[in-house]
């Protein structure tokens, strides 16, 4: 049966993330783990991300900013490559990274520059 919403964020997180993304973390879906991604396939990508209000750049910048802020190193790498495929670029990633130094803190910025640098330098979306 088919499910508009879960259908929505699939296709946006499908765009943001790319698909050798989506299939590996589906493939790595458990039983465990299969309500967290129903609700990050229906909430944070097609409720949240899928909105009008901000444009993906926007939304990828934004993301940026929090994760660094959080040390989310794992998430903030995967959202580095995102934030390319939504058209930044490594210099706007770092100004983003720059401008969170300020507001987070040196220390959250410095590491997520090493993450991006590397992340950058693999090359890979």
């Amino acid at each position: 049966m088919a499910d508009p919403a879960y259908d929505e964020g699939m296709a946006v997180r499908r765009a943001v993330l790319g698909d050798a993304h989506v299939d590996r973390a589906i493939a790595n879906t458990t039983e465990l783990t299969a309500p967290f991604q129903d609700l990050i396939t229906r909430y944070a990508w097609g409720a949240v991300w899928g909105r009008d209000g901000l444009d993906r750049r926007t939304r990828s910048c934004v993301t940026l900013a929090v994760l660094a802020a959080l040390r989310c190193d794992e998430e903030l790498a995967m959202h580095v490559r995102a934030a390319l495929r939504n058209g930044l670029t490594a210099d706007e990633i770092g100004e983003v990274l720059l401008h969170t130094a300020i507001y987070a803190g040196v220390p959250a910025a410095n590491s997520a520059l090493a993450i991006a640098q590397r992340v950058l330098a693999e090359g890979e979306r």
